[in-house]
C-alpha cells in the first residue's frame, strides 16, 4: 500500500485556478485513489495508489473534469521522509520552504552568493530555501522565480511539508 503526496502547482492564488478541496478529493477518488486526505486549500493531498504515472493521471482528470490545466507533482511517503531527513538548513517553519521539482537541478546552477542573505540547499528534486526575513521581497524569491529549473516546480512551507509527511505515514 503506497501512500503518495499529490502537489498541485499554482492553485487557489487569487482568482486563478480555483479548486475546492472536496472537488479535488472527488477527482482523486474518481481515478481510483483511496484513503484520500486533502490538506489546506492549496492543492495538497495524500492518497493511496499503486499504479504508474499518478501525476499524469491526476493532471488529465483535472483537465477532463474541472477544465483546469495544472502541473502536478507527486512524492511517495518514503520520498517525503528523505526530503525531511536531508534538510541541512534551520527548520524555522516560518522561513524554510521546500521547492519540489519535476527534475533534478544541477547543484552548480545555483549561485549561492547571488541569493544572499537567503540560503539555498540543493537536494534530490528539491530546493530548500531558508529566507533570512521571510519570502516577500527576498533575494532568493526574486532570483528563483526568474529561473525555470528544468520545468515544473511548486513550493511548500516547512510546516506543510511536515504535515504531508505525517499524512503519508498514516
Amino acid at each position: 500500500m503506497t501512500r503518495v503526496a499529490v502537489l498541485l502547482r499554482a492553485v487557489n492564488l487569487g482568482a486563478h485556478n480555483r479548486i475546492a478541496m472536496p472537488a479535488f478529493k472527488a477527482v482523486l477518488e474518481g481515478i481510483g485513489c483511496t484513503h484520500v486526505a486533502t490538506y489546506l486549500q492549496s492543492g495538497n493531498a495524500v492518497v493511496t495508489d499503486e499504479r504508474d504515472d499518478l501525476a499524469g493521471r491526476v493532471a488529465q482528470a483535472l483537465r477532463d473534469e474541472l477544465a483546469l490545466s495544472l502541473d502536478v507533482l507527486t512524492r511517495t511517503a518514503a520520498e517525503l521522509d528523505a526530503v525531511v531527513a536531508a534538510n541541512e538548513l534551520d527548520p524555522d517553519p516560518k522561513l524554510l520552504h521546500v521547492v519540489f521539482l519535476r527534475d533534478q537541478v544541477d547543484p552548480t546552477a545555483v549561485d549561492h552568493e547571488e541569493l544572499l542573505p537567503d540560503r539555498v540547499q540543493v537536494g534530490d528534486r528539491v530546493l530548500y530555501v531558508r529566507y533570512a526575513a521571510g519570502m516577500q521581497n527576498s533575494q532568493a524569491s526574486k532570483v528563483l522565480s526568474r529561473r525555470q529549473f528544468q520545468g515544473v516546480a511548486t513550493a511548500r512551507n516547512w510546516r506543510t511539508v511536515l504535515a504531508l509527511q505525517e499524512l503519508a505515514r498514516g
